[in-house]
């Protein structure tokens, strides 16, 4: 008989199943190749961020790969909160009970305005601030500005009663100060990290491999600063944490929980392999059988310093 081990997690007031979910950006509730049953499994559902109006987001080319990675500059576009609820929101219904919904916005009007009109739908379980998208002109300085970043979430706070996570920006010098000041504006959850800014060049065309000049770098070569950084937030706020950036495989979300995360997104890896959440779920399960450990909390923040 195979022993049960519980992968059940608490995001502060929220509960999950399994700490098992896509990264905000690389998951279409309407495109995937996981059916409802298997959507059902993941411990929340995370859809691209959407802004209160339409927008287009930048022009192309948007992706293009590197060596060890990817580089985006898709811009976030969105229909806009209307068509979301209206056509994004039932299917995300059907397929999970946990949504996160990520909220962009160029201004602090804009993504108060968008927390306060989904304040009141009670299918979505929380808002994640999408701070520091690094292909947006005017995202970026709410990531890396620590007066900026407490002003936004303390904004927010007084919009909605839903819980607030702030996705951090790597592209700081010291991630524990930018974790601790979302957090004393009211941040519940910590969510490092989104991607590093980056560029590529044609060498033989002498132009820009992205049609933004500059992009966010997931993948692979970014999950050692990101292990660093949510240890770094562990020994410093005492929030849950949201590991995201280069997860592949299940060892390396273990890798991320070991470092103090309570939860982890995948995010590019999803678009070569649909089926990696699923099995990152199961490799956990495996991993803490093997371990003989009765829950996935045994290992959550293992390695303190």
């Amino acid at each position: 008989m195979t022993k049960e081990v519980s992968l059940e997690v608490d995001l502060g007031p929220l509960h999950l199943k399994n700490p098992i979910m896509p990264a905000s950006g690389t998951f279409d509730v309407r495109c995937t190749l996981l059916n409802e049953k298997e959507l059902n499994r993941l411990g929340a559902i995370l859809p691209k961020s959407i802004a209160f109006q339409e927008r287009e987001g930048n022009p192309g080319p948007r992706i293009c790969e590197t060596d060890c990675g990817l580089l985006n500059a898709v811009g976030v576009p969105s229909k806009g909160v209307e068509y979301f609820i209206k056509e994004e929101l039932p299917l995300l219904k059907k397929a999970n009970n946990t949504i996160i919904v990520s909220l962009m916005g160029n201004s602090i009007p804009d993504f108060c305005n968008l927390a306060g009109y989904l304040n009141e739908n009670k299918e979505i379980s929380a808002l994640e601030i999408n701070l520091s998208c690094p292909n947006l002109n005017n995202g970026i300085l709410f990531g890396v500005n620590q007066d900026k970043l407490y002003e936004l979430i303390f904004n927010i706070k007084k919009n909605t009663s839903k819980p607030i996570i702030a996705k951090l920006s790597p592209n700081v010098s010291d991630i524990r100060e930018m974790a601790l000041t979302a957090k004393n504006a009211g941040a519940q959850i910590i969510t490092v990290a989104n991607t590093l800014m980056g560029m590529a060049i044609d060498v033989d065309q002498q132009v820009f491999r992205l049609g933004n000049t500059m992009g966010g770098l997931s993948g692979p070569a970014i999950r050692p600063i990101v292990v660093r950084m949510i240890w770094e937030i562990a020994q410093s706020v005492d929030i849950p944490i949201i590991g995201v950036g280069g997860v592949y495989c299940a060892e390396n979300a273990i890798e991320m929980l070991l470092a103090g995360a309570s939860a982890v997104q995948i995010g590019s890896a999803n678009f070569f392999n649909p089926h990696v959440m699923l099995e990152v779920i199961e490799g956990i399960e495996k991993y803490l059988i093997k371990k003989k450990y009765n829950s996935i909390q045994d290992i959550i923040g293992l390695m303190k310093n």
